[in-house]
């Protein structure tokens, strides 16, 4: 995830402070020093960096800072604010036109994601209640306009293309088209190039005219670390963005971008792309950003997720089997769906206030893969021994573990574990008849 050893040294340099009964100027000026170290590794852009430590001292040296009971977190705070008040304040949520249609054009460099980012988008605003329409502009690179058309299919939302004519003919045709179906937002895929130049802005600033465009934004891949800054600058100077996707930030991307471009450009991340699946877009939170940097974790965030997730109906008959000591391996295999829906457990783990300092995670498995051999063993099994996991004796572990590719080492521990987790609810489950229920179980109720 992107962040990762920008945030370690962060988590780093507050730790020292916390620990600290009083500090001084020196003390300050010594953390003030890795900061600076860590955003510049990060990619950040140096004058960002420059300003940025300038007014976390200027705010940190102040008198009531210094003198107060728990200088520390005063500090800790003020970094806080200044990572939230950098990366944008409070979150730039998207402009959509009081007279629909409104028309979304996606700009970028070739591979930055922009189609893909296109369909999520749309995907975003079906849910909202929204009508989509995806336009395919890009008539340049090959099969973009299939993957458009394919992406559509998938999402089950209308896609407009007129083939390999004029861009600015697609687009005002696919507007009147809008206007006659009723789409109330218009999402065109524009054509990227391997660098910016002057034939691609050209053509951009035409389509613009054409279509008079709600919003224009920028897609921008974080994984180009400081470069994702000047493109966003070339685009902006040509087209006035309204904002900018960062997608890929759950791969190894450092961070500079996310940290650098609002400063640099003025204009807003807008969403994030955080997977490659198809609801991989979020709002983008500076505050929550901030928190996940410094490890204080993202409980809004995850919140969301959850709820996003987990099935209302299915939740309520987990709870009454819960209540009863009723759960079974197929259930168990429904849970971990339910997880994975929530994202990869890495990033649902560094959204936790805590648990996102290396660390707290040693000798535990954050990947997916422990995940995913826990699935294959389940799916090796009858529907009888999901549901009587008890008669599973030796030569039956033994054709679980051939199935699922795994030893009957581990099919012995998944049962081990769902056994004692079993007994742990029938001892609830027991303690709590015959009286009052308290504890977990009085929110089944």
């Amino acid at each position: 995830m992107a962040f990762q050893n920008l945030s370690s040294r962060l988590q780093e340099t507050m730790r020292k402070l916390r620990g600290k009964g009083r500090l001084s100027e020196k003390d300050v000026d010594q953390a003030l020093r890795e900061i600076r170290l860590a955003l510049l590794e990060a990619d950040v852009n140096y004058k960002v960096v420059r300003d940025f430590i300038g007014q976390v001292k200027e705010r940190a040296t102040g008198h009531e800072v210094l003198s107060s009971l728990t200088p520390g977190q005063q500090v800790i705070r003020i970094v806080n604010d200044e990572l939230t008040k950098l990366m944008g304040g409070t979150q730039a949520k998207l402009t959509l036109s009081s007279r629909p249609p409104s028309v979304l054009m996606m700009v970028g460099l070739q591979g930055a994601g922009k189609t893909t980012t296109a369909g999520k988008l749309a995907r975003m605003l079906k849910g909202q209640g929204h009508r989509p329409l995806l336009v395919a502009c890009d008539i340049y690179r090959p099969a973009a306009i299939k993957q458009l058309q394919v992406l559509g299919e998938q999402l089950e939302i209308p896609v407009f293309s007129m083939g390999e004519q004029n861009p600015v003919d697609i687009a005002k045709a696919a507007l009147s088209h809008a206007q006659k179906f009723n789409n109330d937002v218009v999402l065109i895929d524009t054509a990227g190039r391997l660098h910016v130049d002057e034939e691609l802005m050209e053509e951009l600033v035409q389509i613009k005219a054409a279509v008079n465009p709600s919003e224009i934004l920028l897609v921008v891949d974080a994984m180009t670390g400081q470069d994702a800054v000047n493109v966003a600058e070339s685009f902006n100077t040509r087209l006035e963005l309204g904002g900018i996707i960062l997608t890929k930030l759950d791969g190894d991307a450092r961070g500079g971008a996310a940290l650098s471009v609002k400063a640099v450009t003025g204009k807003p991340i807008k969403y994030i792309g955080v997977s490659e699946k198809m609801d991989g877009l979020e709002p983008f939170y500076p505050d929550r950003m901030a928190s996940r940097i410094l490890g204080m974790g993202d409980i809004l965030t995850l919140i969301e997720k959850a709820a996003s997730a987990v099935d209302q109906e299915k939740a309520e008959k987990m709870a009454a089997k819960l209540k009863e000591a009723e759960f079974t391996l197929e259930d168990f295999l429904d849970q971990i769906g339910q997880m994975k829906e929530m994202g990869p457990i890495d990033q649902l783990i560094g959204m936790i206030p805590g648990l996102s300092s290396a660390k707290h995670l040693k000798g535990l498995e954050v990947d997916d893969s422990y995940l995913k051999k826990i699935e294959a063993i389940i799916n090796s099994m009858t529907p009888e021994e999901r549901r009587k996991p008890e008669i599973i004796g030796g030569s039956r572990r033994k054709r679980i573990a051939q199935g699922s590719g795994t030893k009957v080492q581990d099919v012995n521990r998944l049962l081990k574990q769902f056994s004692q987790t079993r007994q742990m609810l029938k001892q609830f489950s027991g303690a709590s008849k015959g009286r009052r229920r308290k504890g977990m179980f009085s929110l089944f109720q």
